[in-house]
């Protein structure tokens, strides 16, 4: 029997303020909402999600490298590090040559805000990026990752 697919979910740091925190940049939706769409979409695909939240940059490198063996992909927001973080950039590309691909989520559209946004040190590490769907770009996030493996088509 096959073993079924484990996708980490990272959410990085101010993630666990959603719904209170700015809703009309990142909407109405708790982390806890998400995460439950997560495992709703993942039990329909026959996957099994873990979701983690850290403000943290060491703690979500930490997880990243431990995806290595245990999970099969990952989707990341990686908040305000996206702009910043080449250590975050550099655990990513490490998974990905190690078979575990990133694709790099925004529940805001960066590139319509303000212009620091626009640039994502992640972006060119990860397989993918989707942003600007509020909640939705985790799903989107999702079913994109696990359409890519399905396919075989990872980096």
């Amino acid at each position: 029997m096959k073993k079924r697919s484990e996708i980490l979910v990272l959410h990085g740091p101010n993630l666990n303020l959603l719904g209170r925190r700015e809703p009309e940049i990142y909407g109405k939706t708790t982390l806890a909402q998400i995460d439950d769409s997560l495992r709703a979409l993942a039990k329909e695909s026959d996957v099994e999600v873990t979701c983690r939240q850290s403000n943290h940059e060491g703690q979500l490198i930490d997880w990243i490298q431990e995806a290595v063996g245990s999970f099969t992909g990952i989707v990341f927001n990686p908040g305000g590090y996206t702009h910043t973080s080449v250590a975050l950039r550099d655990a990513v590309a490490a998974v990905a040559t190690l078979g575990v691909p990133t694709i790099e989520v925004h529940l805001s559209n960066v590139l319509a805000r303000e212009e620091f946004r626009s640039k994502s040190m992640i972006a060119p590490a990860a397989l993918g990026q989707i942003s600007g769907f509020g909640a939705q770009s985790y799903l989107l996030g999702l079913r994109a990752l696990l359409q890519v493996k399905k396919e075989g088509k990872e980096q």
